[in-house]
């Protein structure tokens, strides 16, 4: 088998652990294993290429986890106003059915909102328990 071969999978296997683990740390061996197989088509020997692949992967490395530490220290985005409230639980204070243009609960923390159901053809009872997925002017679209 070709060594171009073994470099374009070895670059396509770390590509997509790359994608499956996500911390930058695979991604520059990908880098440097498709320069490998590049190199090692057009001709040149074993050793450059696995030369390549070392030196590649270290610049690249170097280069790409100084940013990747600096995005992991970013604090998460603050989520305010209607946004805050996607994902939190709230109760039914009154029966909520999209075809009648009722509905009303009080999401967890106090606030009482006009209220649908997310799937146009769900019924909540009153007293039930569900989760904001949405909020649509001032309206909140629940479900279950």
């Amino acid at each position: 088998m070709d060594s171009w071969i073994i470099w374009l999978v070895a670059a396509c296997v770390l590509g997509i652990g790359e994608m499956h683990q996500g911390g930058f740390y695979l991604l520059p061996f990908a880098v440097g294993a498709g320069l490998a197989a590049l190199v090692s088509l057009l001709g040149v020997g074993a050793l450059l290429s696995a030369i390549l692949f070392v030196v590649a992967s270290a610049i690249v490395f170097g280069a790409l986890r100084p940013v990747a530490r600096r995005h992991r220290r970013l604090p998460p985005a603050i989520r305010t106003g209607a946004a805050a409230l996607v994902g939190r639980p709230a109760m039914v204070l009154e029966r909520i059915a999209n075809d009648e243009g009722v509905g009303c609960v009080k999401i967890d923390g106090g606030e009482v909102w006009t209220a649908r159901s997310y799937d146009d053809d769900e019924v909540i009872d009153a007293g039930e328990r569900v989760e904001v997925v949405e909020i649509r002017g001032a309206t909140a679209l629940v479900m279950h």
